[in-house]
């Protein structure tokens, strides 16, 4: 089961995927406005959300996250490395977690920020190889995601370029790539319209990819502007709730 949430208008993904067969499901990378949705589809088709992730602390958008979590019961999961006011399951790398017949393995892939982490979904009915890759904002379709807005740029960078060639590249071609953002947000440069790939057809054609660690380094010296309202948007992802009602 998979089922892509679509904001067109901000260039954001979210996604629900899981076992329809013994009904237990997760949802990642989830915004405010999706989480009836959710339910209802999850309701609909006879399963149970039993893990709701954010690839990292969203700096463009207020996460859904913690609240639908918290309205179904679900383990609200995070990596462990990250700086948030509000409980959540940590999660390693490394990590499998059980969703009936799907299994979900956590790659922990710093550099856009240090919290960052990407999903590989495998069917157990299809094989035991990977089906598909939530990547988050570590990879998206033509792009990569920005290193600037925790601080230390070139730092983040040099790490974004590890964490892709280590965790990402290696995967099998046929992997679907399936990232948190498109074309419409400011997450990164030069992103795709489309909203999914595959990572042998981002080792084809994804420019950033076939640069040396240098080159992406300085490539991303080159960032479009941070989100509007970022430091409220991520006080309020980190917990921080009541002072961005002030």
């Amino acid at each position: 089961m998979f089922k892509p949430y679509y904001s067109f208008d901000t260039g954001c993904a979210g996604y629900l995927f899981g076992c329809g067969g013994l009904g237990k499901c997760a949802v990642a990378d989830v915004q405010e406005r999706d989480i009836d949705a959710c339910i209802e589809f999850a309701t609909s088709k006879g399963m149970r959300i039993t893990h709701v992730f954010d690839t990292h602390v969203h700096a463009d958008h207020r996460s859904g996250g913690p609240e639908l979590a918290r309205r179904v019961g679900a383990a609200y999961c995070l990596h462990e490395s990250a700086e948030v006011a509000l409980p959540f399951e940590p999660l390693r790398d490394g990590q499998e977690l059980e969703l009936g017949n799907t299994r979900v393995k956590v790659l922990h892939t710093p550099g856009h920020t240090p919290e960052s982490m990407c999903l590989l979904v495998s069917d157990l009915r299809r094989g035991p190889e990977p089906w598909f890759v939530v990547t988050g904002d570590t990879l998206f379709v033509g792009a990569v995601g920005r290193p600037d807005l925790p601080g230390r740029a070139l730092e983040n960078a040099g790490q974004l370029f590890d964490s892709i060639h280590a965790k990402l590249l290696p995967l099998p071609d046929d992997v679907e790539v399936y990232p948190a953002h498109f074309a419409g947000s400011a997450c990164g440069a030069g992103m795709s319209g489309k909203p999914s790939s595959t990572i042998a057809f981002e080792k084809r054609w994804n420019a950033m990819l076939t640069m040396t660690r240098e080159a992406f380094i300085e490539a991303l010296a080159n960032v479009p502007p941070k989100p509007a309202e970022m430091q409220e948007i991520l006080r309020y992802n980190q917990g921080h709730r009541e002072e961005t009602r002030r």
